[in-house]
């Protein structure tokens, strides 16, 4: 059996190999051109990094389709299932290009200073060209996956669920938003926004490549399902290690969730547990608060069972995600992508 710190390893070269790939396409789907400031400012983010998780998700389950050896065929001449061939490139870069929509929009709607590191775009640029700059990324992304060479019909398909992706974005974008003003949200309501704010890009990355390359109704549906269940194990993860992981860690104040009184399926659960989550500490200001206050907190949600009930939905959800991948080859890809759902809820900061 494969240890965890092998496995990590190996689903960190994988990333990192098509990560190189993937920012050189980048470039040449989304060029500097007039008007450069806007164009300047729409690559901002993409320039600035990121894992590309999601495009690794979607030319690894190309991979598997085809049953051949990972990073052994050209992804701008892949082969379809019945001998044609497309840019399967073409649509990785573009569901890397919605998520750097939806960050951009993200920073905006949370005032954030910083992603990546570097100064956020509205931070970085102003709001207006922020605005126009994620609108930008939103076209370009469709008009990118049209590039693939795939039938027409495929197209059409893949670029439904591209729209309908987008849509439920937006849908689960407003139902946070509206999460903070409440304190009556359910389990089932928390991970439905989770599902349509975060895992439907992931369930996109991975049933587009069957879409393309021109898979059954069946395997489209369970690599879907694949992506969802992992994607809303991704962002329960991500609210654990907000609080477990220390600050240096994480780059920011363990805990900031926490104290901006934002949900999560660790305080949705400890409300429902009796917990009196919105006196867990004492400030709304992230940069009073103490590490012995989030200690403190911290300690009374793991007594409620609320940190153990967010990681064992992860690992459910990651188990489900896993055999759903039973649809594809049996291959060095598949495998990769089993080994990559374990990363999403093992990896550390």
């Amino acid at each position: 059996m494969t240890s965890p710190e092998a496995r990590e390893e190996a689903v960190l070269e994988a990333v990192r190999e098509r990560r190189e790939r993937v920012n050189e396409a980048i470039p040449e789907e989304l060029p500097i051109q007039r008007p450069e400031r806007l164009y300047e400012a729409s690559r901002y983010l993409l320039d600035a990094g990121g894992k590309r998780l999601r495009p690794t998700v979607l030319l690894t389950v190309a991979e598997s389709l085809l049953d051949v050896e990972p990073l052994s065929t050209d992804y701008r001449e892949f082969s379809t299932l019945n001998g044609n061939r497309i840019d399967i490139m073409d649509a990785a870069v573009s569901v890397e290009v919605i998520q750097s929509f939806t960050l951009i929009h993200d920073d905006i709607m949370d005032d954030d200073d910083l992603r990546r590191g570097v100064p956020a775009v509205h931070k970085e640029y102003d709001l207006e060209t922020a605005i126009l700059a994620g609108d930008t990324l939103y076209s370009k992304a469709f008009e990118i996956m049209l590039e693939t060479g795939a039938k027409p019909d495929r197209s059409v398909e893949a670029l439904n669920v591209l729209a309908t992706t987008c849509t439920k974005i937006c849908e689960g974008q407003s139902l946070d938003v509206t999460f903070e003003e409440r304190a009556d949200v359910s389990p089932d309501e928390y991970l439905e926004m989770v599902e349509q704010k975060t895992a439907v890009l992931y369930a996109a990355s991975a049933c587009l490549p069957a879409i393309l390359l021109g898979a059954d109704e069946e395997t489209v549906d369970a690599l879907y399902g694949y992506g969802l269940d992992i994607g809303r194990a991704f962002q329960i993860q991500d609210d654990v290690l907000d609080l477990t992981v220390p600050s240096e860690k994480l780059g920011k104040q363990r805990g900031s969730d926490l104290v901006e009184n934002k949900q999560t399926l660790i305080t949705v659960h400890a409300r429902d547990q009796g917990v009196d989550v919105d006196n867990l500490v004492d400030t709304n200001d992230v940069e009073a608060v103490t590490e012995a206050e989030i200690d403190d907190a911290v300690a009374e949600l793991e007594a409620s069972g609320s940190i153990e009930y967010a990681n064992t939905t992860a690992q459910d959800l990651v188990a489900q995600g896993k055999e759903r991948l039973e649809v594809l080859p049996d291959n060095e890809a598949r495998e990769l992508l089993r080994d990559l759902a374990d990363y999403l809820i093992e990896r550390g900061y």
